[in-house]
């Protein structure tokens, strides 16, 4: 007896939803992708500041969030990194290693990668249909009805949602997939952005927008750290931007949704102890004590954070010569350098953000399939799920492993 073939219809053109088509696809399924957007692939042109850092060799379960982060562990343990790089390199994507772990194509570019999945999907017969929005899924007796805005209808054995999150809603992503799930029985963990910047509580940030050093940041809790990481930060008019940042960004929205107090602490100064800093400064006091306090610490830190770091530490009079700074105010300038806290009053909103951190109830999904445990023939992959991973190539892993096995097991 000849086995039926199953037409799968995946819903969203987007990292995952082009992995599962294609693995879909090779299982043997007829597919036809569904995308809002006049093309596919929008987002992935944008990742790594346009030269798609597509996977991490350092990718397991520790760099992933969400309410059950082992729930990643299956996907990404069926299609590992390995898997992945295998995947493109027959693709035709030539790959480098590069700091902490990121992969690259070695043309740098993420074009290169967008173009050999088009190539794909074009060679091996899957359909693609853009400008196609999807406002209901129906279960029928005989598989599912897609219906789109325009009206237009498609009829298939199996879906796959995989349209994203609410970050980057300029490459398409605007929550609809969470109505979507909601609509056939789903419960979604509030969603909120991830990887993105931080507003401060303060007035200043104007003055000093554009500084930037390399230094430490921290999120704390009840004076707990949650998170931490160094790098390239920035002072910008809102507050504070750079990788750490981002990388920590994630606990500070998490505190925030709770209605909770989350305070950042930044460390300019973080290569010696504060003891060493503060030796440093009266050295530096006592060889020019004619100095004026500001000019004392030229050289030192970033010219325009002086002003702000002395106000900050009670020193009112910039031009006070450095003879007359007190034990205290110079203990003051010390504690701002290591220790600078600020209260965190938002996160940058869904345009900023890189992921979206929340999403289908992961409790509400097979881990083994990405089958859905409430309608049976109901798959979801990629950013749409409550799974989402720190910077550096481990997002594009999850939409590759969760779209992968996704779309193997909507064929079968």
């Amino acid at each position: 007896m000849i086995k039926e073939r199953k037409h799968v219809i995946v819903i969203g053109g987007g990292a995952s939803g082009m992995v599962a088509a294609i693995s879909a696809k090779r299982q043997g399924a007829d597919v036809t992708i569904l995308e809002r957007n006049p093309r596919v692939g929008k987002k992935i042109l944008a990742t790594g500041n346009g030269r798609c850092n597509f996977t991490n060799i350092n990718t397991d379960i520790n760099y992933y969030n969400g309410n059950n982060p082992k729930f990643a562990y299956s996907a990404l343990s069926q299609f590992s990194v390995n898997n992945t790089i295998d995947f493109f390199e027959k693709l035709g994507i030539a790959h480098k290693v590069e700091d902490l772990g990121k992969v690259f194509p070695m043309s740098d570019q993420a074009s290169s990668i967008l173009d050999v999945l088009l190539y794909e999907l074009n060679e091996i017969g899957i359909r693609v249909i853009c400008n196609a929005y999807v406002k209901n899924i129906v279960k029928g007796n005989k598989g599912f009805t897609i219906e789109l805005e325009d009206g237009s209808v498609f009829k298939g054995d199996r879906v796959i949602i995989a349209v994203g999150g609410k970050a980057m809603p300029s490459t398409g992503s605007d929550g609809n997939g969470f109505e979507l799930a909601s609509k056939l029985g789903h419960s979604v963990i509030d969603v909120f952005p991830a990887l993105v910047q931080l507003k401060l509580e303060g007035s200043f940030f104007k003055q000093i927008q554009g500084v930037k050093f390399v230094g430490t940041a921290e999120i704390l809790y009840n004076n707990r750290s949650l998170a931490k990481d160094r790098g390239d930060i920035l002072f910008a008019n809102y507050g504070i931007s750079g990788p750490p940042i981002l990388q920590i960004s994630r606990k500070a929205g998490e505190i925030l949704k709770n209605n909770k107090k989350a305070i950042l602490k930044i460390t300019i100064i973080d290569t010696i102890s504060q003891g060493e800093l503060r030796d440093i400064i009266i050295r530096r006091f006592k060889n020019n004590p004619k100095k004026t306090v500001e000019f004392s610490l030229v050289g030192l830190i970033n010219k325009r954070l002086i002003p702000v770091v002395l106000k900050e530490a009670g020193i009112t009079n910039l031009k006070c010569p450095v003879a007359n700074i007190s034990n205290k105010e110079i203990d003051n300038i010390v504690k701002i350098l290591t220790d600078w806290r600020f209260e965190v009053i938002g996160t940058k909103s869904w345009p900023s953000a890189q992921v979206t951190a929340g999403g289908v109830n992961t409790k509400e999904i097979d881990p083994n399939t990405m089958e859905s445990k409430i309608m049976e023939g109901v798959f979801f992959a990629g950013e749409i799920i409550d799974i989402d991973g720190q910077c550096g190539g481990f997002n594009l892993q999850w939409a590759w492993s969760s779209g992968f096995i996704a779309g193997q097991n909507a064929a079968l």
